[in-house]
């Protein structure tokens, strides 16, 4: 138990670049300031515990997109993404812009919360469905269901769902 008894959960259910920053920098942060975190993956969110990750950014159905450039920022509209080689376009954007103002990279945070003691668990079901086999995952993640998210996240003070 953290010092302070304090505790937050985490459902992560999306496998984009933009999406993995969220629960990561949550997850880092919350462990920092000395709160137990569970991060349960489900669906897309896990991917973000394979061993590779590629991960991408999509403009499509992501409507309040929008990307600094030439001193403003310009909005990708919806209907953009379905034209070929947006979404190439929109994750090389991302990653130079993550690289130019310095932002961990993913793998970085992911490794900060195996560090900090952050509990992940990777949803059983969705690794079945997916046909997932625990050595595509990176070491020290737990497998469970949802009854153990929800044994986890009923003791938990702060539940938040990304």
């Amino acid at each position: 138990m953290a010092a302070n008894g304090k505790s937050m959960s985490i459902i992560v259910t999306k496998g984009s670049l933009d999406w993995a920053y969220p629960p990561f920098i949550l997850a880092t942060t919350a462990a920092a300031m000395d709160l137990n975190v569970t991060l349960f993956f489900t669906f897309y969110g896990l991917t973000l515990l394979k061993k590779k990750l590629d991960l991408k950014v999509t403009t499509l159905g992501n409507a309040g997109m929008e990307m600094p450039m030439m001193g403003g920022h310009m909005v990708m509209p919806n209907l953009v993404g379905a034209l070929p080689g947006m979404d190439a376009m929109a994750t090389v954007m991302m990653k130079d812009l993550i690289k130019k103002k310095g932002v961990a990279s993913i793998e970085d945070l992911r490794e900060a919360a195996v560090d900090c003691g952050v509990r992940m668990i990777a949803c059983q079901m969705t690794m079945d469905l997916f046909e997932y086999d625990k050595s595509d995952l990176i070491d020290g993640v737990e497998y469970a269901g949802a009854a153990t998210y929800i044994e986890t996240a009923t003791q938990c003070d702060i539940n938040l769902f990304i």
